[in-house]
């Protein structure tokens, strides 16, 4: 796709129902319609001349997108370049993404405000690479890893205050209170951390002074609230409860009676300590989190995400259905690098949504599918949004096995999807996209071809150098080198900047959620109940690991309600994978089958915010595409029982066993997924009659006894499961062949 330009004046003209009026936006022209009957809030973006000019744009589309879907208002937009309607893709999809969902709610961040922001990118930046590299860049300062992890928090902390206000409704300039407690978080984070070495020498977890339990008590009181304002009151009231459960821990019944502590030493000991606000979580982060954070933004920003969209469409929007593989293919490559489902949504639904609709498939549909492939991205290999990482540095496992493990699941996951989006194709005649509409795959290579080896690089130092630390700056540094090279692509002072900005934001978030994640796991350690409560969970449980994983599930699907995607693994890595273990379970495929439940959430109402995030691109209620999703992204929850209990689809075993159980499982999926959208390739659709649904429900068993052999699931061998399996898919198959013969013969005779 070539640069696109200023539109003439004509675009401007009122050819629709309402006045069209323009908003400038540097370069970028937001048309918003006056039509009651369009809604107040609709508008679509033409494109500009550089990525890093869509910004504000991207952020006000977006925010007024979302306003009307929560005022039940419909919402369409019509964008013209001054001759005829354009192509979904050519309009859209030269836009680059939102780069980090925060950026949709919020204050914007003007004047000195985004200096600042600026400066604590490059100081958090400089930071983390002072510690893993050991470049000691301040001399006679020793950066032992408490202080450390004080100085990077003091640099993030403060700006969710800056960021979100106190109420959701108030969007004006921030207020004097709100600079007060940016100050005073910083000033007490950076007052723990020039008294760090005696924190450690002195023991203050267990006997602070009276003055760092006051400093305590108010910087637990700051981190509840940034909690509250990126998370919402449920999860701070969770968390603010558990925060103090030590103090009550001796009067609660077993299993969770606990050693009980004065409110003044809980407080001291989670902000001194090394098992609460600065325990697992936050080094999680500080290790090896922000590197890939970084990487996720400066890629977006130099617009990675258009190139992700272009090579999807080059690649596969001429087939039937197209737009929406398009959309399952993108999200599926963009997710793995960012992590945030969110931003996925809509960096790729802003473009794949409207290609999908005007092909012919349903809002709703369109939307469940965006939704369900930007929450599955996250679990794709290489990267996986920095959570296999994280995962390795727990199981003492490289980088490399967990990727190797994790891509049979999620191959199986986007099978699923895959299946059901053709079948829904199919049954509705929808072919691909036309020719004059999608990108040359020569004309996408030449624009976006210094992608390539800076994802080379970062697979290379990943893999093969297991680096996993160091290797998303290293890809980051060669990204922005190559994008400053290309005068087409080079970003000016002001895009440095925004640059800054957005990676600070994203930053600063996340250290608030992990810091109040770290309260809960610091009160199960400070009252001794961590080391007993997977004994004690395993008891419940009766041992039975099928009944224990059932409450793991419903558990992670709770906890994954409120938190980002590596916050919520990083909790029950700690707190649910213990018991599982125990139980006899494999500790990869239990710490992939948290991760998957974790982000369970995202697609399943009511909480559903990949829905709420498509909605208003789609113009529909978040609802209707939320029971949508379930549907096609039933897999995220029959996989991961599939894998828990049989390890083999985690590539563990001999070549033969591994080769049968995956090849049952893939073909246990189709046969699922082909039952759930009611289509079966070669044959057709299947009747909605009684003994059309008799035979889906026989796909659906046959398909999960394939898919899931196990004898811990059915209580019947291996061989067993898979015969009736076979049994009950090939009975089902007929039927529905039979049942389309006459039907068709039906059609033939007078």
């Amino acid at each position: 796709m070539g640069q696109a330009v200023r539109p003439r004046a004509g675009l401007c003209r009122p050819r629709y129902r309402g006045a069209l009026t323009p908003r400038f936006f540097g370069p970028v022209i937001i048309v918003r319609t006056g039509s009651r009957r369009a809604g107040a809030c609709a508008a679509r973006l033409v494109p500009a001349a550089h990525p890093a000019q869509y910004e504000a744009a991207r952020v006000t589309i977006a925010a007024a997108l979302m306003r009307a879907d929560r005022n039940k208002t419909a919402s369409r937009g019509n964008v013209r370049d001054g001759s005829q309607p354009a192509a979904a893709h050519r309009h859209v999809g030269d836009a680059a993404p939102m780069q980090m969902p925060e950026e949709l709610e919020g204050r914007p961040i003007t004047g000195l405000a985004r200096v600042l922001f600026a400066i604590a990118a490059i100081v958090s930046t400089t930071l983390a690479l002072n510690q893993l590299l050991n470049l000691q860049l301040l001399v006679g300062v020793v950066f032992i890893e408490n202080r450390y992890l004080f100085l990077l928090a003091a640099s993030l902390l403060p700006l969710i205050f800056l960021i979100f206000p106190a109420r959701k409704d108030a969007n004006q300039p921030t207020p004097w209170y709100d600079w007060l407690i940016a100050t005073l978080c910083f000033t007490l984070l950076v007052w723990f951390a020039v008294e760090a070495e005696r924190i450690l020498s002195e023991g203050w977890e267990y006997g602070a002074p009276a003055i760092a339990k006051v400093f305590a008590g108010l910087l637990w009181l700051i981190i509840l609230e940034a909690l509250r304002r990126t998370s919402g009151w449920p999860m701070a009231l969770i968390v603010g409860t558990f925060s103090l459960y030590p103090i009550f821990a001796d009067v609660i019944p077993n299993p969770l009676k606990g050693n009980p502590q004065t409110l003044t030493d809980t407080l001291a000991y989670h902000l001194t300590s090394a098992e609460s606000a600065f325990g697992i979580p936050m080094r999680a982060f500080a290790e090896i989190v922000v590197g890939f954070i970084i990487f996720g933004v400066a890629l977006n920003y130099t617009g990675g995400g258009k190139f992700f969209n272009d090579l999807a469409f080059a690649m596969v929007g001429r087939f039937r259905g197209g737009a929406a593989q398009v959309g399952i293919i993108s999200s599926a490559l963009q997710g793995s690098i960012s992590g945030s489902v969110i931003s996925n949504v809509i960096s790729s639904g802003i473009v794949t949504i409207p290609a999908m609709k005007r092909t012919g498939f349903r809002a709703d549909y369109a939307g469940a599918v965006e939704a369900v492939a930007s929450t599955g991205a996250v679990l794709m290999p290489p990267v996986m949004g920095s959570t296999a990482f994280v995962m390795a540095s727990f199981l003492g496992k490289s980088y490399g096995e967990i990727a190797l493990a994790a891509t049979v699941p999620a191959l199986l996951f986007y099978i699923a999807l895959v299946v059901q989006v053709d079948g829904y194709s199919a049954q509705l005649g929808l072919g691909g996209m036309r020719k004059d509409e999608l990108p040359r795959m020569r004309s996408v290579m030449k624009e976006g071809w210094f992608y390539i080896p800076v994802f080379a690089l970062l697979v290379f130092l990943l893999v093969s150098l297991q680096e996993e630390a160091m290797a998303p700056f290293y890809a980051t540094a060669l990204l922005i080198a190559i994008n400053q090279a290309l005068p087409q692509h080079r970003l000016n002072w002001s895009g440095l900047i925004d640059l800054g900005v957005a990676i600070a934001r994203g930053l600063a978030e996340l250290v608030a959620i992990l810091m109040a994640i770290g309260f809960i796991i610091g009160s199960l350690s400070v009252t001794g109940l961590a080391g007993t409560l997977a004994n004690d969970l395993v008891y419940l449980a009766g041992g039975a690991p099928l009944l224990l994983l059932i409450m793991g599930a419903i558990t992670s699907f709770i906890f994954g309600m409120g938190m980002t995607v590596t916050a919520c693994y990083i909790f029950l890595a700690i707190v649910l994978a213990p018991p599982l273990i125990k139980a006899g379970l494999d500790p990869l495929a239990v710490h992939l089958f948290i991760m998957y439940w974790g982000m369970v959430s995202f697609i399943t109402p009511p909480v559903a915010l990949a829905t709420f995030a498509a909605a208003p691109l789609a113009g529909v209620s978040a609802m209707r595409i939320g029971w949508q999703s379930i549907r096609l992204g039933t897999a995220i929850y029959v996989v991961p029982f599939c894998f828990v209990l049989n390890p083999a689809l985690l590539l563990m075993g001999d070549t033969a066993t591994v080769a049968l159980n995956v090849s049952l499982a893939f073909a246990g999926i189709v046969v699922v997924a082909a039952a759930l959208q009611g289509y079966v390739l070669g044959i057709g659709s299947i009747p909605r009659h009684a003994g059309g649904w008799l035979a889906r429900l026989l796909m659906f068993g046959g398909g999960l006894l394939l898919a899931a052999p196990s004898p811990r699931l059915t209580g019947f061998s291996f061989a067993v499961n898979v015969t009736a399996g076979t049994i009950a898919a090939v009975m089902a198959l007929l039927m529905i062949f039979a049942f389309v013969r006459k039907t068709e013969r039906g059609r033939i005779l007078p």
